[in-house]
């Protein structure tokens, strides 16, 4: 039985963020997670939700008014390839909006206490995004716009990243901010290529990054040891008021695009171990990654059960995998830094 409540954030306009024939980061990727929140065990204790679009002070606080502007006005003259691997449509920017507005909606809503978590599922997804650059399948970064606004009121902000790509974008924003803490467990090597153990931030925000790059082949043992051991550590020091969870799916062993060996169970337990961070009612998961269909509807019904209290494992967990010596090192690294 549930011992919370959740709400459920998805919106049309994300399905009309068109990236063309072939791409990964397609539409029915939320079709894939609203069927993974309909078979979770908790599905009666989901409330499904409408979010808003972003502000435009709330954009601002991450991206510069030119950029924002020149991306504006390239999805509305009819887009096209912003690199190799990010297309933007006409209707992008206002997916984009969307995408971005439901972070800080959600954190109104529990503030509210409409419910004890927030998950979001958009599109376009947001990690990748940098505060001057579009990169990754992002085009803007949804997770710092919401990370950023619980500090601008005081908030002590955890942020950590699940997904199977480092969240080079969320690490540049608050790099050298004190108020948010910023944790990646991510394949290396893989694109963009960044998030080595040695990224730990700078000035007043040094040591507020924490980076665990895994091999190929890590599995959930692996995971569950880093959240343990460096995770929970690092959290207890900073003593968070709000846990925001990059909730990349892309870690599954199914997905085309990465080499991670984990499970939708393994992501159910591991998001069940981040729950305890921090109060109930001041937990958003925001969707990034995930590009294998079934993996993505299993990992989602497994992490909504997670966030009310529920143990689901659509499939077991995994084990055996490698990893272990940087986590040790991590622990290490960030053990002696707080001493």
């Amino acid at each position: 039985m549930a011992t919370g409540t959740l709400l459920f954030a998805t919106h049309e306009a994300c399905l009309h963020h068109e990236t063309g024939r072939g791409h990964p980061e397609r539409p029915t990727r939320l079709d894939a997670v609203v069927a993974g929140v309909e078979r979770a065990q908790a599905a009666e204790a989901v409330r499904r939700v409408v979010p808003r679009r972003a502000t435009r002070d709330e954009l601002l606080a991450v991206h510069p008014a030119r950029y924002l502007d020149a991306m504006e006005a390239f999805c509305r003259a009819g887009g096209g390839h912003v690199d190799a691997d990010t297309v933007a449509g006409p209707d992008s920017w206002d997916a984009a909006l969307v995408a971005a507005g439901a972070g800080p909606d959600m954190v109104a809503r529990l503030r509210a206490g409409e419910a004890d978590a927030a998950f979001v599922a958009v599109r376009p997804p947001g990690h990748h995004a940098t505060p001057r650059r579009a990169m990754g399948f992002c085009l803007v970064n949804n997770v710092a716009v919401t990370a950023m606004s619980l500090a601008a009121e005081g908030e002590r902000v955890l942020v950590v990243d699940i997904d199977a790509h480092h969240g080079n974008g969320t690490q540049d924003t608050f790099y050298a901010d004190p108020r948010v803490t910023y944790i990646s467990l991510h394949e290396w090597p893989l694109y963009p290529g960044t998030g080595w153990l040695d990224e730990r931030g700078a000035d007043a925000g040094e040591g507020a990054t924490v980076n665990l790059p895994l091999p190929s082949g890590a599995t959930g043992d692996v995971y569950r040891t880093a959240v343990a051991d460096v995770v929970v550590p690092v959290a207890s020091r900073f003593a968070p008021t709000w846990l925001l969870i990059s909730a990349g799916f892309d870690a599954h062993r199914a997905d085309p695009l990465t080499g991670l060996g984990l499970s939708a169970g393994d992501y159910g337990a591991v998001v069940a171990d981040l729950v305890p961070l921090v109060a109930p009612g001041r937990i958003v998961a925001v969707l990034e990654g995930g590009y294998d269909l079934e993996a993505l509807t299993l990992s989602a019904a497994a992490t909504v059960d997670a966030l009310v209290g529920v143990r689901n494992l659509p499939e077991p967990e995994t084990s055996g995998g490698p990893g272990h010596e940087i986590v040790l090192a991590a622990r290490r690294l960030h053990s002696t830094a707080a001493g």
